[in-house]
């Protein structure tokens, strides 16, 4: 199979990476990729948006998969634009993009479903008083959120009434543009949180891929401003047989049946945002794709053939096909650029990556300069990526490669996993 990737971070590089070791790839293309995913396949300078530019493509280089690795193309309708067309999506219709890309329309979908989530009412401007009221009717900290795409920074967290209700009108005041023309405001949920990720055929059919832990903040012990994220493991101690049956039967199935029920095409990967409360897992959010950087963990515990897989997936048809994960645990620490997540320079040269040899590193934010030189392009640099007997065996491998890579005003976390720690 020809196949077309979308992206250009560490979630693509590491899905590059498991997709290169398919025998059913003949030639993978990534648009626009980074300074490291040539590796895996070749860089096509081609914007995910481009639909025009991606169905000329797609014709030219007998496309026969499109792998959407990130989020926006799929909110606008990238499986839809090409229906009619010969060649396979992996990803929701538009409708199915909703799920991430209308936060209120998840919420309703959640409580069609009777799926478990944080109680909450949408507010716009028209209603902005019943907003403060409603604010007032919570406990702190209030979780304000846009209602649209806001590039993973449209969630507030607010210990303040007051500042809540001053953050409320300057959202509907245009603080994310259209996106936070409607804010939904959620009661806050007290526990801790894991990523589950499921693959799904639009058919009834599913599997559900190893799950994992990710790390926001910028800051030791979970603190400063959110960023893309800083790291994560796989597997998650807390996320037993008991407590995955819990999120299988009211959630995952919940899921793919609300989606049947709906009349909603969606043949991809659904990213649950759980939080763990008493031992009870709730929903905090849908994406309609893999996470970053969890997907750089996930993608090591993968035994089976992904490409296989999301082929069937995009087909409409996963029937028997096994789903096999690794016995060993896999961590991945993200290598970020000094100032991350605010502003941050560019252009800085890496080196010491050809002296890792016993862990992965995929590239995010990186490319090749005038001179032929790997530098920083992004916030979040580099993905470093181990093996290890549990957690925490791999990641003191990652961290142990993070030492021998440099480039100015490098920054990782030192704590990625130290709360799983019994």
């Amino acid at each position: 199979m020809n196949i077309l990737l979308l992206g250009s971070g560490g979630r693509e590089s590491a899905l590059a990476w498991k997709m290169s070791q398919s025998p059913l790839l003949d030639k993978l293309y990534i648009a626009p990729g980074n300074g490291g995913t040539q590796q895996y396949g070749e860089n096509v300078k081609m914007s995910p948006l481009d639909f025009s530019a991606i169905a000329e493509f797609v014709k030219n280089h007998d496309i026969d998969m499109i792998v959407v690795g990130n989020e926006d193309p799929l909110v606008a309708g990238i499986y839809d634009y090409f229906i009619d067309n010969d060649v396979l999506v992996v990803g929701p219709s538009k409708a199915g993009a909703a799920l991430e890309g209308s936060k209120d329309f998840a919420k309703r979908f959640m409580a069609d479903n009777d799926i478990p989530t944080a109680r909450y009412k949408s507010f716009t401007s028209d209603n902005i008083d019943e907003g403060y009221a409603f604010l007032e009717s919570l406990k702190p900290p209030y979780v304000l959120k846009a209602d649209g795409l806001a590039a993973g920074k449209g969630v507030l967290i607010i210990n303040d009434l007051d500042e809540a209700k001053k953050s409320l009108a300057e959202m509907l005041g245009g603080m994310f543009g259209a996106s936070s023309a409607t804010v939904v405001i959620e009661e806050f949920l007290d526990g801790i949180e894991c990523s589950v990720f499921v693959l799904t055929d639009g058919n009834g059919g599913y599997r559900i891929l190893p799950v994992a832990k990710d790390y926001k903040r910028i800051g030791e012990g979970d603190t400063g401003p959110n960023t893309g994220g800083m790291g994560a493991v796989s597997p998650v101690p807390f996320a037993n047989q008991d407590f995955m049956g819990k999120v299988h039967e009211r959630i995952i199935k919940p899921t793919i049946d609300g989606l049947l029920k709906a009349g909603i095409t969606y043949r991809g990967f659904i990213f649950l945002g759980l939080i763990n409360v008493g031992g009870n897992p709730m929903v905090i959010e849908y994406n309609v794709r893999m996470g970053d950087p969890e997907t750089e963990a996930v993608m090591l515990r993968i035994d089976s053939d992904l490409v296989e897989l999301m082929k069937a997936a995009a087909e409409g048809n996963l029937g028997d096909l096994a789903l096999r994960e690794k016995d060993e645990a896999a961590a991945t620490v993200m290598m970020v650029s000094g100032g991350y997540p605010g502003s941050y320079p560019k252009g800085k040269v890496i080196s010491g990556i050809e002296k890792v040899t016993d862990s992965i590193v995929f590239h995010a934010g990186t490319t090749i300069d005038a001179e032929g030189r790997l530098v920083t392009s992004g916030g979040r640099v580099l993905s470093v990526s181990s093996y290890g007997p549990d957690i925490f065996a791999a990641l003191e491998k990652s961290y142990q490669a993070i030492r021998n890579i440099q480039f100015e005003g490098k920054y990782s976390r030192t704590d990625i996993g130290r709360d799983l720690k019994s």
